[in-house]
């Protein structure tokens, strides 16, 4: 419920601060003076583009404050979806600047228009003779049959499982065009698999090869210079060995004379024990070393398949190639798995069909149920509204497409008059009727669901005395369940309240503003008495003025 309005430097508006409690507010006062003023602040709040036009300074910023208890409306999922902080008690503000620039925000977070708007449809609902349409639409006329038949439940499992349906759909629809255009590269990349797959690839093994090629092809040079090393470290007479031989033999004579002789013949033992090694190695390594033509043939034909592939797949190691063979032998595979994939697909879209049957078919008999009782109540009330002729034809036929709310089509038809042809509701109602019928339709729903704060703006124009009498009861009936307003030129409405609210001119050093002012029990009597009668209050209409309050 809104619990409070702030609204600065706005139209005639200077500084305005309004606490409204649950019930039935009522907004009276004289034409033009401002009521509409209020409603388009308040608009500002749920959304609706700022004009810079609208600053009474336009040296100054213009601030709307809205406070809004919503502990009663569900609405932390929606706070949620909207990425917006969620408090109880639950503060929009809305600043104009006068450089033309718009700020919003809800509970001090930064928002846009979009998010306002959302909200807004939660929170408040401003309904007037010229704002009907809402009465037309498809989906509201199914919100309302809903209510009755308590789908909720329904409608949430059903809209689950229609985005999972949906989602099952665009996955077929992708494996679809994926097959479309895998099948035309299946051959190809088949082909370029298969190239890879017989080379046979190994990590590293290029460098391997490539070391193995230049042994190969170079053997006779590397058989000579080994050969000649081995000399050069084991000649009986000038070979490295035996003169390092002869050096450590003299120094083990020597080390027994200095420590610094020992260290000497240590480092020389020490140099001799590695050359030992390498001497082996050496040897070793010429033994084991042969010419073997045929393998290096096969050497150089692998190393020219490796580099033929790197250059054809513009990669730079055999590791690159292995990443693209593992590519392709998963595109292949997807490819030839893919009719597989494709009839699991279509087998859960089936499955999620079923589902979906099921669900319409329990949400259209409870709604074929409903419908009767939804026609009875509307017409009775239309009855009591100055319309004993209204009726309604509301039919809903069970179809084959998966709409948002069920499989069901609806038709939603009205006549006014006895023996009139039914049509569409836009067609058949006048904007008056099509206003009652929107209030019996709120008054209904009020009654099945929680439904947000409703302002209706002088909807009661042009009806009687008797009639207005009326709908003030239903107004009133609403305010049990939810917080009602009611903006009226009538003083049968005006005295159904539990508050009463006179918008106001005045005029201050030449200039006009607007004023909101909560009326006490006495003036209550007094504004009555003067939508009754006029300026000139008589003794008969402070007398009917209090009679109709009491």
């Amino acid at each position: 419920m809104l619990t409070s309005l702030s609204i600065k430097n706005y139209a005639l508006i200077d500084n305005l601060h309004v606490d409204f409690n649950n019930g039935f507010s009522i907004i009276t006062g004289e034409t033009g003076a401002g009521k509409s003023i209020l409603l388009g602040g308040l608009s500002l709040i749920l959304g609706k583009r700022a004009d810079l036009s609208s600053l009474k300074d336009d040296s100054k910023k213009c601030i709307i404050e809205a406070v809004f208890n919503v502990s009663n409306y569900n609405l932390r999922s929606i706070f949620e979806v909207e990425d917006l902080d969620y408090d109880e008690q639950t503060i929009i503000r809305r600043e104009i600047l006068p450089s033309g620039k718009s700020r919003a925000f809800v509970n001090d977070s930064p928002v846009n228009l979009s998010n306002l708007q959302v909200l807004g449809e939660k929170l408040v609902d401003i309904h007037s003779q010229h704002q009907t349409l809402q009465i037309i639409s498809n989906d509201f006329q199914f919100q309302v049959i809903d209510a009755l038949a308590n789908n909720q439940k329904e409608r949430d499992n059903y809209a689950l499982e229609l985005r999972q349906y949906k989602k099952l759909n665009k996955e077929l629809n992708e494996l679809l065009s994926f097959q479309s255009n895998a099948i035309k590269e299946h051959d190809y990349n088949s082909f370029l698999l298969n190239e890879l797959v017989e080379a046979n690839l190994v990590e590293g093994e290029h460098e391997i090869l490539e070391q193995e090629y230049e042994t190969l092809n170079n053997i006779e040079d590397i058989k000579e210079r080994l050969a000649e090393s081995y000399h050069v470290l084991s000649d009986e007479q000038v070979g490295i060995i035996t003169n390092l031989t002869l050096l450590k033999n003299n120094f083990q004579k020597l080390s027994s004379m200095s420590s610094k002789y020992e260290e000497l013949h240590n480092r020389i033992n020490s140099s001799l024990i590695d050359l030992d090694d390498l001497l082996s190695e050496i040897d070793e390594s010429q033994n084991n070393l042969e010419a073997d033509p045929q393998r290096l043939d096969e050497v150089n034909a692998k190393l020219q398949l490796l580099n033929n592939l790197m250059l054809k797949h513009t990669s730079s190691s055999v590791s690159e190639l292995i990443s693209i063979r593992d590519s392709l032998s998963e595109k292949v595979s997807v490819t030839e798995n893919l009719d597989e994939t494709i009839k699991e697909k279509r087998e859960a879209i089936s499955g999620k069909q079923q589902i979906l049957d099921e669900i319409s078919k329990e949400i259209h008999n409870k709604r074929s149920l409903a419908i009767p009782k939804l026609k009875r109540e509307l017409e009775d009330i239309l009855i009591e509204l100055g319309m004993p002729n209204a009726q309604f034809k509301i039919e809903i036929n069970l179809g084959d497409d998966y709409f948002s709310n069920g499989k069901d089509e609806l038709t939603f038809l009205f006549t006014a008059n006895k023996g009139g042809s039914f049509n569409e509701l836009k067609k058949a109602a006048s904007g008056g009727e099509l206003s009652r019928i929107m209030l019996a339709i709120k008054s209904i729903l009020s009654n099945y669901i929680q439904l947000p704060t409703i302002m209706f703006d002088e909807i009661d124009t042009g009806v009687s005395g008797e009639i207005s009498n009326k709908m003030g009861d239903i107004m009133l009936q609403m305010s049990k369940t939810m917080q009602v307003f009611s903006i009226t030129h009538l003083p049968q409405i005006a005295a159904k309240g539990h508050s009463h609210f006179r918008v106001y001119k005045e005029d201050i050093a030449g200039v006009t503003s607007t004023k909101l002012l909560k009326l006490n029990h006495d003036e209550r009597v007094v504004e009555i008495a003067q939508m009754l009668g006029g300026m000139n209050i008589s003794s008969s209409a402070m007398a009917h003025a209090k009679e109709l309050l009491n």
